[in-house]
């Protein structure tokens, strides 16, 4: 099966969701986190920065309930597009 490289919009979500997982862990260390929702610390890492763009839903769903994070909230800040940022003065 070959998998097809991920547009720029995926990889913006995956950076997204990273950062919003990352925010919910706040102090809570890795291992811990990653333990409860049956993921390996590795997964999470990379999830969190962004290099897993597209984890499985079950992934997601259990770090979700383990963080305190509805779905609907969570699908709410990923998906939702980034304010344009404005141009650079020259």
């Amino acid at each position: 099966m070959v998998r097809l490289p991920l547009t720029p919009a995926e990889v913006e979500r995956g950076q997204r969701l990273g950062a919003l997982l990352r925010r919910a862990r706040g102090d809570r260390p890795m291992l811990d986190v990653a333990l409860a929702a049956g993921v390996s610390p590795e997964t999470l890492r990379k999830i969190e920065t962004g290099r897993v763009a597209t984890p499985a839903f079950p992934t997601v769903a259990a770090l979700a309930d383990v963080l305190g994070l509805s779905l609907d909230e969570l699908w709410s800040e990923v998906s939702r597009p980034e304010p344009a940022r404005e141009p650079l003065a020259s």
